[in-house]
């Protein structure tokens, strides 16, 4: 069969197409014939329906087909990447490489060209898939930590097998994540129209800004890559993914009421991953720690560089424990955040274990000064041993690197998080719109740190900010730059206020 051409790009947005006829029969590429259903939905660009073989009808269907206009776009990206990447006898060889149950790659059947009232359609075959989880959110609000951090590691196995066949998703989010048809307990990332072959036959791509094709994905999730206009890495998928942990934890994101301002999005996002991990941990200070540190390695990694995704597990896991049934609890239950399941171990001891381990990795016995440089050293030091097949090593390219801070008040914030009851730092409100509200038992925890600059609550009063001066002790607790910080703004004010008393006398 001749090599199928690119549809053209064009300017204007993609046109859903005219339904086809329910019971029309569609011939693939190989020969199988394939009967519409009914249609059960449609997307930015394409319609679903429900499909059956004319060799194997069935009233409970078990196949799915999307269909577009020849000449749309994203539905020839993904049937790309599965003709590429993802065909079943490969996803079948990784799961028994790396042992797994399952991985959640929707399975593809078979793709084609038909024609209905002088247009040309593309169609494609896939496995049927069950609700997505945005219906779920939209419901509930938030989900559980334990299924939050499972959600995460599943989808850094599908990351992983992407990411060694050369692509990139490029738009996770929960109205991508599906579960299961007929086993609710898996979940799969679906949707590959916006996927990315960042690694065209081990060529990396070079790192390079376009502010003319800024702000490219779902703004609320995309990367700081996708906000400068460089093309998507895999970097890029774990920054989105970490973004999506933080939402379905707490419920909504610091910078969702500026979504019509890309650029503010984007400076919302520069903010909180320079000041990690006390940005996340201030956020959603209740079972947040593990996220917190997933982002400071997504952001320390170079453009082109491997993850270490068994580290990046390990994190989301740190006690190795198997992975149970994906629960997703009412309002009322998704308050309390509780941690993964395990009925030998006491809630609080779990949660105070995770932050230790966490506070080792990340402190240690180095400085605060030297952060920057060894945060990640262990998945460094892996990566040295582990190249991936296919994909040569080099030296990572010049880019407009992230910028690094040091950690100033990790131990504190940690500490506090540490000791702290465990309650959801996430209050509901009675609509569908989660403002995060903070509420601690103890009213110091945070404000020996600085409050982040994407976090505007006005909530610090004139007395608050009394109580802190007078705290007994406290200036002995703050790190040096803190210190120094005090020092610099004291003299400015004395030195002001001299000026503004020489103007009164003279004047």
């Amino acid at each position: 069969m001749p090599a199928e051409v690119m549809p053209p790009r064009k300017n204007e947005k993609y046109k859903l197409p005219v339904p086809l006829p329910e019971g029309q029969v569609l011939d693939d590429t190989e020969g199988k014939q394939w009967i519409l259903g009914k249609m059960i939905g449609s997307g930015g660009f394409g319609l679903i329906y429900l499909a059956f073989p004319t060799n194997k009808p069935d009233k409970d269907a078990r196949h799915v087909i999307k269909v577009e206009y020849q000449e749309n776009g994203p539905l020839f990206s993904e049937l790309k990447f599965y003709q590429r990447a993802a065909k079943k006898d490969s996803i079948k060889k990784w799961i028994a490489l790396k042992q797994l149950d399952y991985l959640g790659i929707p399975l593809f059947y078979g793709s084609g060209i038909t024609e209905f009232k002088g247009r040309s359609y593309r169609f494609m075959v896939m496995e049927r898939l069950g609700i997505d989880l945005q219906k779920i959110s939209d419901q509930n609000g938030t989900f559980k930590k334990s299924t939050v951090l499972q959600l995460g590691i599943r989808m850094l196995d599908v990351l992983e097998y992407i990411h060694e066949n050369e692509y990139v998703h490029g738009d996770i989010k929960a109205a991508n994540l599906l579960l299961g048809y007929r086993n609710p307990d898996r979940v799969y990332l679906a949707d590959y129209g916006l996927s990315y072959r960042y690694c065209p036959s081990g060529n990396h791509k070079q790192y390079q800004e376009n502010p003319r094709k800024g702000h490219n994905g779902t703004i609320e999730f995309t990367s700081l890559d996708a906000h400068k206009g460089v093309a998507l890495s895999r970097r890029s998928d774990l920054e989105i993914l970490g973004y999506c942990l933080l939402r379905w934890l707490c419920g909504k994101l610091p910078w969702e009421r500026n979504l019509k301002d890309p650029v503010a999005v984007q400076t919302a996002k520069t903010n909180l991953l320079d000041e990690l991990p006390e940005s996340v941990l201030k956020w959603a200070p209740s079972g947040s720690s593990e996220i917190a540190q997933y982002l400071l390695c997504a952001r320390d990694l170079a453009y082109d560089e491997k993850p270490n995704y068994q580290m990046l597990r390990k994190i989301l896991n740190p006690d190795g424990m198997p992975l149970g049934p994906l629960e997703f609890s009412t309002k009322e239950e998704s308050l309390n955040m509780p941690a993964p399941n395990n009925p030998k171990v006491d809630s609080r001891k779990a949660t105070t274990k995770q932050v230790n381990q966490m506070q080792n990795r990340l402190i240690g016995k180095q400085g605060p000064s030297e952060r920057s440089a060894e945060s990640c050293a262990a998945r460094r030091r892996v990566q040295g041993e582990e190249e991936p097949s296919g994909l040569p090593s080099r030296d990572p390219p010049q880019e407009s690197t992230r910028r690094r801070q040091k950690y100033c008040e990790s131990q504190e914030c940690l500490n506090a998080v540490k000791n702290s009851p465990q309650i959801s730092s996430c209050v509901q409100l009675p609509n569908s719109f989660y403002e995060p509200h903070q509420y601690f038992t103890s009213p110091d925890m945070f404000s020996k740190s600085r409050s982040p600059s994407w976090y505007t609550d006005a909530s610090t009063t004139d007395m608050e900010v009394t109580e802190l001066e007078s705290s007994t002790g406290l200036w002995h607790t703050l790190s040096e730059e803190t210190k120094s910080d005090v020092y610099y703004y004291g003299i400015t004010i004395v030195f002001l206020f001299i000026l503004v008393c020489l103007a009164l006398y003279f004047l």
